[in-house]
């Protein structure tokens, strides 16, 4: 008795470590997005986590035909999960962790879901990699690092923004308050809180995805890594031959009490309890949980070389379920579960993923996209770009101006989410580069400051019927005041015109020089024409 107590404490222990180290590992995610906004010490590592990510690295390296070194540091990953298995979902997942942490009480419907649906992930997984080989990264707008980080960009921090904001506005009038809120203002303005309110457009789809995805644990514990996740689904396959794996031995009495406190339903118990290694997050919540020395962790066994394995599963050239050599060892390759996908459901998903990149690109959309579609500065071949985004929002949150936002359907669904530049909500800081220092898989070029200057995003065009000095004769000369290309992009030719009363004065007409410009657009963020801007950047 004293054996099991020792063990099942070491074990509990165990599991606060891995309870630790996810509330770490989530501070240091979050600490990274303030990071990142305000160009601290931690900048260069803004995008750490999304370097780790082996779909969204193996996505943008099939769409771009080429190695990208800055997203090498996937192999990581790959590799502990080929050691301890599934490690990354139980342990370091942002998401996973926020997903364990909102859990529900109990629901009579996850005990009904059938677990076919768990083929779901996989689905979505080989249609996410089909559509990468032709060039197609629209799916991994469902990466969960991407999905994430995308939310708390665009939704969660504006959020926190503007409440914060406003409750100081709404307390200010309070006089006693005043030296509360200053200390509060002058310590958090500009190292936590953003100097500009941050605004993003369609900020409302991204805000109801994610309430989706958090809201489905009211169905299932996990629902989203259960049944949906894909880059879960790339996790659970490699799994299937790691090294380490947990096993139910032979003292086993079949209490139950693993498949009880299970997140994930991971624990097979049709046929006395078995652990499914591609479904197990290694939370090891289990192993505290048994009462005696039942279930553990050890080297799995077999001759099957992976690669062997891997391409046998997935045709079904395996038997569906294979009895392990022993109760004491667990198998090596795990043996193939009913949901697992098979030939039929992998030729159905690769011709869903075949049939999407054709459908998306024979829409108006991709061929004519709307003429103010700008994007980043560097960017320069769009169907280049459009292979390396991951739709992660990197680089909107740390535009200064907000200027960079996320894409609805300007470009049909392929480019949904991807940047771009919209002048009237900011312009591209002259002096910044940012955006292309942090995006991971280099869609956008991380370009000196010398040459992000020069690299050139559109033109600027007058709209002369909206030109206050064209127009209406009226003096101004905010667009060119506010260029910031030393020879100056936009000219100013004086005039004699007669005003409304009909008097003759000199105003000073704006011309665009196009072989100058670059497209920055402070010119249409500052015109002070109401509504649409009277100079507006359009693309080349």
């Amino acid at each position: 008795m004293a054996k099991r107590l020792w063990r099942n404490t070491t074990w509990a222990r165990w599991r606060r470590v891995r309870q630790l180290v996810q509330i770490l590992l989530f501070v240091f995610f979050v600490y990274l997005l303030f990071a990142a906004l305000q160009r601290r010490v931690a900048f260069p590592l803004a995008d750490l986590f999304l370097r780790l990510d082996p779909l969204g690295a193996m996505g943008a390296m099939l769409a771009s035909r080429e190695w990208i070194p800055k997203l090498g540091l996937a192999l990581l990953t790959v590799g502990l999960t080929l050691l301890l298995g599934r490690v990354w979902c139980g342990w370091m997942c942002p998401l996973g962790s926020l997903l364990e942490w909102f859990s529900f009480p109990p629901r009579r419907s996850a005990g009904t879901l059938s677990p076919r649906w768990r083929e779901v992930k996989y689905f979505i997984l080989t249609i996410t990699l089909t559509a990468a080989v032709f060039g197609s990264l629209t799916l991994l707008v469902l990466d969960p690092l991407a999905l994430l980080t995308r939310t708390m960009t665009t939704v969660i921090l504006p959020g926190l923004n503007y409440t914060i904001n406003a409750v100081m506005t709404a307390l200010y009038p309070v006089q006693p308050l005043w030296g509360i809120l200053d200390a509060i203002e002058s310590l958090m303005r500009g190292s936590v809180l953003p100097v500009k309110q941050p605004i993003f457009a369609g900020n409302a789809l991204i805000a109801a995805l994610f309430v989706v995805v958090i809201g489905l644990n009211a169905v299932a514990d996990r629902f989203w890594c259960r049944y949906l996740c894909p880059l879960g689904a790339l996790l659970a396959l490699l799994s299937r031959v790691s090294l380490l794996r947990p096993f139910i031995g032979a003292a086993c009495t079949d209490c139950g009490q693993c498949a009880r406190v299970c997140r994930l339903d991971a624990i097979d118990t049709e046929d006395g309890h078995r652990i499914v290694p591609g479904e197990c997050t290694v939370c090891l919540d289990c192993l505290a949980a048994c009462p005696e020395k039942g279930i553990g962790f050890r080297p799995s066994v077999g001759k099957l070389p992976a690669s062997a394995w891997l391409g046998a599963n997935l045709l079904r050239r395996t038997p569906v379920s294979e009895p392990v050599p022993s109760q004491e060892q667990p198998q090596w390759p795990a043996p193939a579960q009913p949901y697992d996908p098979g030939r039929r459901q992998l030729l159905a998903a690769v011709a869903t993923g075949v049939a999407g990149v054709v459908v998306l690109r024979t829409g108006l959309r991709a061929h004519h996209p709307q003429p103010q579609l700008i994007r980043p500065p560097g960017v320069e071949d769009e169907a280049d770009f459009l292979a390396r985004c991951l739709r992660c929002s990197q680089c909107m949150k740390v535009c200064p101006t907000s200027g960079l936002q996320p894409v609805m359907f300007e470009t049909g669904l392929e480019g949904l989410w991807t940047p771009r530049l919209v002048p009237r909500a900011g312009y591209c800081n002259y002096g910044c580069n940012a955006c292309g220092q942090v995006c991971p898989s280099h869609a956008i070029p991380a370009l000196h400051l010398d040459r992000k200057r020069q690299a050139v995003m559109g033109v600027a065009v007058i709209d002369h019927n909206r030109c206050l000095p064209w127009a209406e004769g009226v003096p101004c000369i905010v667009c060119e005041e506010m260029c910031p290309v030393p020879n100056k992009a936009i000219r100013l030719e004086e005039v004699m015109v007669t005003d409304a009363q009909s008097q003759s004065t000199v105003v000073q007409r704006p011309h665009v020089l196009s072989d100058l410009c670059i497209g920055c657009g402070i010119c249409e963020y500052q015109c002070p024409v109401a509504g649409k801007a009277a100079i507006q950047v359009y693309r080349q």
